[in-house]
């Protein structure tokens, strides 16, 4: 395995590892219902979330490689960014055709910084450039109006809604649907905000 390791300004994006304080950072967003409000389920348990950083741990090890769960961090946490504190996830999953599809989630206390520009951004980069994807895709739930900025901001595309995406807490939500290709001139310029 080539560990990811991507930096950005102010944030660096690496593998979680299968520690207490990877698990209780990714605790610290998938346990929180409200940073979890727009994601396909419920707040998890620590222990889930242990299962959860031993199965990304596991999904790093596959050779050919076609899911990537990251920690993000920020740079200026640590003077070692693989001992760095996450403060959020991000997922990149190759499908069939050279593209991928993106996600992310941040833990409550850092929203509204402009992380999310940044961190689209660095996984945008990362797959257009070393993993050779040519299309992005992302969904995002049609109430969550910050992430539908982040992804516009970034010059993905509106492609349509998806009915009945996921089923949350309190039934089926729709989802739109966002792309950006690799020939798009959004892909080649850096993300600003978010």
């Amino acid at each position: 395995m080539v560990p990811v390791r991507l930096t950005g300004p102010r944030l660096a994006v690496r593998e979680f590892h299968h520690t207490p304080e990877d698990v209780a950072a990714l605790h610290a967003v998938f346990g929180d219902p409200e940073a979890t409000r727009y994601l396909p389920f419920a707040p998890r348990d620590l222990e889930t979330c242990a299962d959860q950083v031993a199965q990304f741990v596991e999904e790093a090890e596959k050779e050919p490689r076609d899911v990537y769960r990251l920690a993000v961090t920020l740079r200026a946490d640590a003077d070692d960014p693989a001992r760095a504190v996450p403060i959020g996830n991000a997922a990149l999953g190759l499908v069939p055709y050279r593209a991928a599809t993106i996600g992310y989630a941040l833990r409550r206390d850092v929203w509204g910084a402009g992380y999310a520009g940044e961190l689209l951004a660095l996984l945008r980069d990362f797959a257009f450039g070393p993993l050779g994807v040519h299309r992005l895709e992302a969904r995002v739930d049609i109430d969550n109006a910050a992430s539908i900025r982040v992804l516009e901001r970034a010059g993905f595309r509106l492609e349509g809604r998806v009915r009945h995406d996921y089923r949350g807490p309190d039934g089926w939500r729709d989802a739109r649907q966002y792309a950006l290709l690799a020939d798009d001139p959004a892909a080649g310029r850096a993300v600003q905000g978010g």
